[in-house]
């Protein structure tokens, strides 16, 4: 299920600070552009590798509690102004809840944006948690849409 949060007050002040004229409709443009010409199932190999080199350049501190790992990763989120997120340890493995991700300022684009922005973020997330010793086979998954600027991730076994 997914709420819808278009044109509220709170979208609206999130959209001026993270998407800058210019810079995010190129990104925005070229998204749009790659997800049209190779498909979107096609595309999320790619936008997976892109938050792997990201997470690659901006590795975390070393954390020893999951509130110490939620921390370190806000801080660099805060840093990028991709919003916040909350982790909530489940038996099965670990539950990422983003809140306040970058929303394309154009209705019709927010879904592709955020399937393709949720993308790059399970690379991203992938790569810190292996650097913080996640064991490879762990994989880092977009459970569920609450909105497109909400979104909860999984870090778990794939066959649980």
């Amino acid at each position: 299920m997914m709420t819808h949060t278009s044109d509220t007050p709170l979208l609206a002040w999130f959209q001026q600070q993270q998407t800058a004229p210019g810079w995010f409709d190129l990104l925005s443009v070229m998204i749009d552009g790659m997800v049209s010409n190779v498909g979107e199932a096609e595309s999320l190999p790619f936008l997976r590798q892109m938050g792997d080199a990201m997470a690659e350049r901006t590795p975390l501190l070393p954390s020893e509690t999951v509130g110490e790992l939620e921390a370190n990763i806000n801080a660099q989120l805060a840093l990028f102004n991709w919003g916040f997120i909350d982790i909530d340890t489940r038996d099965d493995g670990l539950a990422f809840r983003h809140q306040g991700l970058p929303v394309a300022r154009e209705e019709a684009h927010r879904k592709r944006w955020c399937f393709a922005f949720c993308a790059v973020l399970e690379g991203m997330y992938t790569r810190w948690m292996q650097e913080q010793g996640g064991a490879a086979g762990l994989v880092f998954t977009r459970e569920r849409l609450y909105s497109v600027s909400d979104v909860l991730f999984r870090y778990a076994n794939p066959s649980e």
